[in-house]
């Protein structure tokens, strides 16, 4: 850790023993999701509990809940600004995100979620065949989710884009509706099990993998500087300790593999919205 923010942790410290009420609320509001997408944030929910466990003996106990109801992108961005229904989220990074919210910039996904492979229509194998370049792709169209960061990153490679909620893309490349929808390495092979037998038209496009920097960070108001410097701390920790590898490769590995990186063709991508000294 550097200094200085060596230096915060014990002047927080320091405080904690001349208060007597505890220097974090008990409850720690996190992002509820929908039961069919919760297996798509396991890893970010385990590393937050881990982090605040191994933070209690300088911090106090805590405990995590979910918000009343699962929320958009957009939302969630608003009401952990807020403070009032959520206490802290996880997001990619924008130099509009940094500015309004405080971002703990330690990856939690160690930049994998850049890595992108594409669902398609099953059909299509053959088109995707030749694709080998930026150039190549900009003749498709991609599918997303409403307000996603992502949007921007597209449009910005000339990249036409769809946007719908979350679920309903599936369903949509099934029908043809667009012709990629790309997701994490890590996201991809579990949402085949789940929406796959639905929509049995729907495959993973098998020649190439797109990338651009990603980083994915915790966020909280800015207003709430002490829990985000408990989660840095936490988040130090984990990574001294090795716990935040362990859980990571719990939770990645096997999508890894699965990806085979090595057999297919990477094609890169611009992120205009990555905020210039991100590390």
């Amino acid at each position: 850790m550097n200094k200085s923010f060596i230096h915060k942790v014990k002047i927080l410290l320091g405080l904690s023993l001349l208060v007597s009420t505890p220097l974090f609320a008990q409850q720690i509001i996190y992002p509820s999701t929908q039961e069919e997408q919760a297996s798509r944030f396991e890893d970010l929910i385990e590393i937050l509990d881990t982090l605040m466990q191994k933070t209690q003996a300088d911090f106090g106990d805590y405990e995590l809940v979910p918000s009343e109801k699962s929320m958009t992108e957009s939302r969630l961005l608003h009401e952990v600004r807020s403070g009032k229904k959520l206490d802290v989220i996880w997001s990619s990074t924008s130099p509009q995100k940094e500015k309004a919210l405080r971002a703990i910039r330690i990856p939690l996904r160690k930049g994998l979620l850049g890595y992108r492979l594409c669902f398609i229509h099953q059909e299509n194998q053959s088109k995707f065949d030749h694709v080998n370049s930026l150039e190549d792709l900009k003749a498709y169209h991609i599918g997303q989710g409403v307000g996603w960061g992502d949007v921007a990153l597209y449009q910005h490679s000339d990249i036409k884009v769809e946007q719908a909620p979350y679920q309903s893309l599936f369903k949509m490349i099934s029908l043809k509706r667009f012709d990629l929808f790309p997701r994490g390495i890590n996201e991809i092979f579990n949402e085949l099990t789940i929406y796959g037998p639905a929509n049995p038209n729907m495959a993973i496009e098998n020649g190439f993998i797109l990338y651009y920097p990603w980083p994915y960070y915790f966020f909280t108001s800015k207003e709430n500087e002490a829990l985000a410097i408990r989660i840095e701390a936490g988040l130090e920790r984990m990574i001294e300790d090795g716990s935040f590898e362990h859980i990571f490769m719990k939770h990645h590995q096997d999508s890894i593999e699965q990806a085979q990186l090595d057999k297919r063709n990477l094609i890169r991508l611009e992120n205009p919205i990555l905020p210039k000294n991100t590390p």
